[in-house]
């Protein structure tokens, strides 16, 4: 492909050099450069790749896209000044896989919780409902059946734009992907075309990236502020900043909830742990996925469909046929005692599984212990450490305090933030185990017939990071084994 091609829709402030040049690869990573790769400058969080020009010149890149061009330039190089290469680095990656967001019904998920679930749930909808589609998600993407592993919520914009390329080849008619808040203020998804942008919540986290709850609104409200006036932006307006995140949008806005006016509503009719029956636009359907937050996520699924033209009736017949997502309320029914693996990470998840399955015990009139089992992430915002201790206490009858993914972090460190939230009554029903694989081991040995253990934190995740090496560790492995043995 031809440089000039490429920059076709970009605005460029200057260019040094020839830009009828043939371009084979693009990258922003100084370590990829191959035969006629196209390099692109962008300063980073912790490295500008500025200060990599010299050497990818000297690698063999032939072209250079930046924000303010080196003393020396190459003669066999061509140089292109932009104003923003973050925002450019996007807009390049669309042109150079051909706009496959232009050639997709692209839809994007964004908030504090519910993203994974019904990001999946779209996906594996309108497979049943026998379309072809794709999906870029914290579990998992998908290219139609084919899987490739995930590191980041929203991945960067090469590989954004590679995988879609590939569902168009492949016949995709759509694709869902979460969209993070790092991902919309690092502008990853700068140049993707969606039909439609999805609000879940918005509560506490990321505080460490973006330093005030204001800034994190702010970056998921931006999401919204950038969407075509033919799209359509789903906002849950339960949610007191859901009305927010819609204000400033060119997109048709559609508002869904459980409570008030809406153009989408739902209400829960009975809920227990093998799903609940739901009422949806003055329709019964079941779904496997029990709690509230899920009622949330199957009602913005719902929506979503039917936003997108499908069928309402076909919609609720499909959906009910779907199960939760890995990590997501993720039940194990061994020895007769339910263990509950749930993604939950940030105060308010925590606080809706909890309360979930406080509702569910409720209704059943069950005395059942509940043992919770929680940490929180190393090199992560701090402030939520003590609030989590906190809730978990607050709604649990029994709590093991243990590490997560500690990072770089000493584990008893992060232990010693969550302890500092806690008050004498609290500390009466806390046991603190560091190593996460004992305390799980130890919540099942705490438990009795009929109990349920809570294992918070980290879901679907297979591995735990310890000082940069992520060591092999699966949350559902541990407790189904563990209770396996009690059988015996």
């Amino acid at each position: 492909m031809k440089l000039n091609d490429i920059l076709e829709r970009i605005d460029v402030k200057e260019v040094k050099g020839n830009l009828d040049t043939d371009i084979l690869d693009i990258t922003s990573d100084s370590r990829q450069i191959n035969e006629k790769t196209l390099f692109v400058a962008v300063a980073g969080t912790k490295v500008d790749g500025h200060t990599f020009i010299d050497d990818v010149v000297k690698k063999g890149a032939v072209a250079v896209v930046c924000e303010h061009l080196p003393e020396t330039l190459s003669e066999n190089v061509c140089y292109v000044k932009l104003e923003d290469t973050a925002d450019g680095l996007g807009k390049i990656a669309s042109a150079f896989y051909g706009y496959p967001s232009e050639k997709l019904t692209l839809s994007g998920v964004t908030g504090t919780n519910g993203k994974t679930t019904t990001a999946t749930l779209l996906y594996k909808l309108f497979r049943k409902l026998g379309f072809k589609a794709g999906l870029l998600s914290t579990v998992e993407n998908y290219v139609d059946e084919k899987v490739y592993p995930t590191h980041n919520t929203t991945p960067d914009p090469i590989t954004i734009n590679k995988l879609l390329a590939e569902m168009v080849e492949v016949g995709c008619e759509y694709c869902f992907m979460e969209v993070s808040s790092h991902s919309v203020v690092q502008k990853r998804i700068s140049g993707l075309k969606f039909k439609l942008g999805i609000f879940s919540n918005i509560t506490l986290d990321h505080l460490d990236y973006h330093k005030t709850f204001k800034e994190y609104i702010k970056a998921k409200k931006l999401f919204f502020d950038n969407l075509p006036k033919d799209a359509f932006a789903l906002t849950n307006t339960d949610d007191k900043n859901g009305s927010v995140m819609v204000q400033n949008t060119k997109a048709e806005v559609k508002t869904y909830g459980l409570r008030g006016f809406t153009d989408f509503k739902a209400s829960i009719l009975e809920c227990g742990f093998e799903g609940m029956l739901l009422n949806i636009c003055g329709k019964e359907m079941w779904t496997f996925l029990p709690g509230t937050f899920n009622a949330y996520n199957i009602l913005a699924v719902y929506s979503s469909a039917v936003l997108l033209g499908q069928k309402p009736e076909e919609v609720l017949t499909e959906l009910s046929s779907l199960h939760s997502v890995k990590g997501r309320f993720d039940i194990v029914n061994i020895a007769k005692i339910t263990a509950i693996v749930d993604y939950a990470h940030t105060p308010d998840a925590l606080e809706n599984v909890l309360n979930t399955i406080d509702d569910i015990r409720a209704a059943s009139k069950s005395t059942s212990t509940l043992i919770t089992v929680c940490g929180c992430g190393g090199d992560r915002d701090k402030s939520k450490r003590p609030i989590m201790a906190q809730l978990a206490c607050k709604l649990s009858d029994k709590v093991i305090l243990t590490s997560d993914n500690p990072r770089t972090e000493n584990p008893e460190a992060i232990l010693d933030d969550m302890f500092a939230g806690l008050n004498t009554t609290d500390l009466a029903k806390v046991v603190r185990i560091s190593d996460r694989k004992s305390a799980i081991q130890t919540a099942c040995m705490m438990a009795k017939e009929g109990d349920i253990i809570l294992i918070a934190g980290k879901g679907h995740e297979n591995y735990q990071e310890i000082n940069g090496v992520r060591h092999h560790f699966d949350d559902k492995e541990i407790v189904s084994g563990q209770l396996q043995l009690l059988i015996k």
